[in-house]
């Protein structure tokens, strides 16, 4: 198989524990594009947080943000969703009142926040973007007001706090808005029917490659519709048993190389 196009989620994935980005991996990313091969970054992450890993990869790649609502191609938008606009609001009330923690806002290459806490901090560092302190409630006002609406929510807290939020939001989600983990500690919240996979699909529209050639790499819930949806599915040796479950192959861990280990047998296949 002539593969066309190689999507790789980040935290997790392509980069490891420490969140650095190991010189296997980037090496064989390079080399995969040197052979003529399409590579997509597709994360949760903000825009500004997948440019910072596109310019440390040193290859132009697509840039899939904010779970899947937000793609570029190069400075190009060639897609953008959004919540409904009542959603902030409700799950400002469920989220952030309820358990006392900060809700994260994401509009197009924006983030905002309710609140401040060691999540927040740490994620500032890793996307290189000062979030702007709001009050939800008039935010959501404005919104109204200018017609506009939020890409995606977040909520981090521990493990135990996320799955009790998660099954809380559940009926409130329900036709309205889909949820998922791209970690223990993350709740991402988007628009219904958005996801990776469509958004791989949504690469492969426009640019007019057969799905069948393409490979995704993923570790969590986040990634198992790219997962499932790409010609070859690869789970990391990290991942979650359902990524591992519904891949086609598993290779070894993010801290391992995991993604310069498969690349090494597909591409060589």
């Amino acid at each position: 198989m002539y593969y066309k196009l190689i999507c790789v989620d980040i935290d997790g994935t392509l980069l490891d524990d420490k969140k650095k980005l190991q010189p296997q991996v980037k090496q064989s990313l390079q080399n995969a594009a040197d052979m003529g091969i399409l590579i997509a970054l597709v994360s949760g992450r903000m825009p500004s947080g997948v440019e910072k890993i596109e310019k440390e990869l040193g290859i132009e790649c697509v840039k899939v943000c904010n779970a899947g609502t937000y793609i570029l191609m190069g400075e190009a938008c060639i897609g953008a969703e959004y919540l409904p606009d009542f959603v902030l609001r409700e799950v400002y009330r469920e989220v952030a009142e309820k358990y006392q923690i900060p809700l994260w806002i994401f509009r197009d290459k924006e983030w905002f926040v309710t609140g401040t806490d060691d999540f927040i901090r740490k994620e500032i560092g890793y996307v290189s973007y000062q979030p702007k302190l709001v009050d939800a409630l008039g935010l959501a006002d404005r919104w109204d007001r200018e017609g506009k609406a939020p890409s995606k929510l977040l909520a981090a807290a521990e493990p135990e706090r996320i799955q009790n939020i998660y099954r809380e939001l559940k009926e409130l989600a329900a036709g309205r808005f889909d949820m998922a983990c791209s970690a223990d500690t993350f709740l991402e919240i988007f628009p219904n029917g958005v996801s990776k996979g469509k958004a791989l699909k949504t690469i492969c529209s426009r640019l007019d490659i057969n799905i069948e050639q393409t490979i995704a790499f993923g570790d969590h819930e986040l990634d198992l519709p790219m997962i499932e949806a790409a010609g070859v599915g690869i789970a990391m040796g990290n991942a979650i048993p359902l990524v591992k479950e519904k891949a086609d192959y598993v290779t070894k861990s993010n801290n391992e190389a995991g993604i310069a280990y498969a690349l090494e047998h597909y591409l060589k296949k």
